[in-house]
């Protein structure tokens, strides 16, 4: 239910994560089944590429406060191993020999990043305000470099290689260099992507006309969910909710947690919850 309004009173802004957003901009009816309804729908089998995802970020993120001498590639390979998840996988085999092949990337990855030069930002919450929104996001490093300033870094672990492209048109990338910027009072345009199983690294560098593009459009997003949402809490039909909440049909169907309450996400055929680490052919 929305507040009553008085006059002087400041508008209330709504609060979201750029994955709320990019949930949404991607798929309405996702976004209603994953956020708005309630019971929520059951998500299915947990996936293993997001075990694999939640431990080497952990490793990465606690390889910081390992003492200088132990802050060793070899020690982030022993982090990786201890926080390692085994949900999604095929069998014990195929865990183990991911287990296996993450822990190299972790340390390979780790060989080219200086244990002495702390991050000025590790997970590290950042926030910016619109006109309509209070946008949050968790940043993975805030690096603070010689001749280029604060740079966000996004690890990625997933089997598809990141383009340069991928970093420019990120809603989150935008969100947590002006969210960055905002909390370090100092400017922040590069956003990285990280991706440790090819060690590829792709940049992108931000104008402050770029970077006013994309919380635009986050804040275009944010009043049309404001709406939304009290629309919904109001109450809604279910042919009221399909039609403000249309579902797209996309490959992506065959990975979303909430199909089995999608009539046509089902329509794509369900991906293995282990398919998102098994080497192509």
């Amino acid at each position: 239910m929305s507040q009553p309004a008085f006059e002087g009173m400041p508008q209330r802004l709504y609060p979201a994560a750029p994955s709320r957003l990019t949930t949404y901009l991607d798929c309405p009816r996702r976004y209603r089944l994953g956020y708005l309804e309630r019971p929520a729908p059951s998500r299915g089998a947990p996936w293993a590429h997001h075990s694999v995802g939640a431990a080497v970020h952990t490793a990465l993120a606690r390889w910081w406060d390992l003492p200088r001498d132990r802050r060793t590639p070899a020690g982030g390979g022993d982090l990786l191993s201890a926080c390692w998840l085994t949900a999604g996988f095929r069998d014990d085999a195929q865990q183990a020999a991911v287990r296996d092949r993450t822990r190299s990337q972790v340390e390979r990855y780790l060989a080219g990043v200086d244990s002495d030069v702390r991050p000025v930002g590790i997970e590290r919450t950042v926030g910016v305000t619109t006109r309509h929104a209070y946008l949050w996001g968790r940043v993975d490093r805030v690096d603070d470099r010689a001749g280029e300033g604060l740079v966000v870094v996004d690890y990625k672990t997933g089997r598809s290689v990141p383009t340069v492209e991928d970093a420019r048109t990120s809603l989150a990338l935008a969100v947590y260099a002006a969210g960055t910027a905002r909390e370090l009072r100092r400017p922040c345009t590069r956003v990285e992507l990280h991706h440790l199983p090819t060690g590829r690294v792709v940049a992108w560098d931000h104008t402050d006309a770029s970077l006013a593009a994309h919380l635009d459009r986050a804040d275009r997003a944010a009043a049309a969910l404001g709406e939304l949402d009290e629309r919904h809490a109001a109450g809604m039909s279910p042919a009221e909710a399909d039609e403000a909440f249309p579902a797209r049909v996309e490959p992506r169907c065959a990975w979303c947690e909430v199909r089995s309450a999608c009539p046509p996400g089902r329509a794509v055929p369900q991906r293995a919850p282990w398919a998102g680490v098994v080497d192509p052919p």
